[in-house]
């Protein structure tokens, strides 16, 4: 049984010990402007490493764009 989170609405494979830092470092997601949303709760930049998400969770990583 494969066991999977949502990260923006897609399946992304979920494993013990999973937290935001991990994601970003397997995504490659470097972006300065990033909200992230755990299932809908806001994630703060200094709780990344610590935020353990579970099987299930529901995950949003968004890069803010500005522009003109």
């Amino acid at each position: 049984m494969i066991l999977i989170i949502k990260l923006n609405n897609r399946d992304f494979p979920w494993e013990e010990g999973l937290t935001i830092e991990k994601i970003m470092e397997i995504k490659n997601f470097t972006f300065t402007k990033i909200i992230v949303k755990v299932n809908g709760n806001h994630i703060e930049r200094e709780d990344y490493a610590a935020t353990i998400v579970n099987d299930g969770d529901n995950v949003e990583i968004i890069h803010l764009l500005a522009g003109g």
